[in-house]
């Protein structure tokens, strides 16, 4: 029988001040993500995933938009759940045409 051997692949961990410092890099260079990536010795979808966590590119302007955009969220999901308590409490009620016994 012919068995392929798999190795798995060890996950390589990067703490938090490599992290900031690679994103700082690509904030302040300009370079390709994959260029700098290469350069550090990380893929490029690392640097990817850690630009909205550790970058400084969100304004103002942009955080409160988002904060804006989540409070009508939140305003439009609570009339739901009052809409929906309210439509258990009437279902929950007996109701004043059933027969008793």
């Amino acid at each position: 029988m012919n068995e392929e051997v798999k190795v798995k692949r060890t996950r390589r961990r990067y703490d938090e001040a490599f992290r900031r410092e690679a994103v700082a890099l690509v904030e302040s260079t300009g370079r390709p993500l994959s260029e700098i990536a290469t350069q550090l010795g990380i893929t490029h979808w690392n640097l990817r995933d850690w630009m909205p966590i550790y970058g400084k590119r969100s304004t103002p302007a942009q955080l409160e938009a988002r904060v804006q955009r989540l409070e009508q969220e939140n305003a439009r999901l609570r009339d739901q759940r009052d809409a929906l308590k309210k439509a258990m409490g009437i279902l929950a009620e007996p109701s004043g045409n059933a027969s008793r016994s």
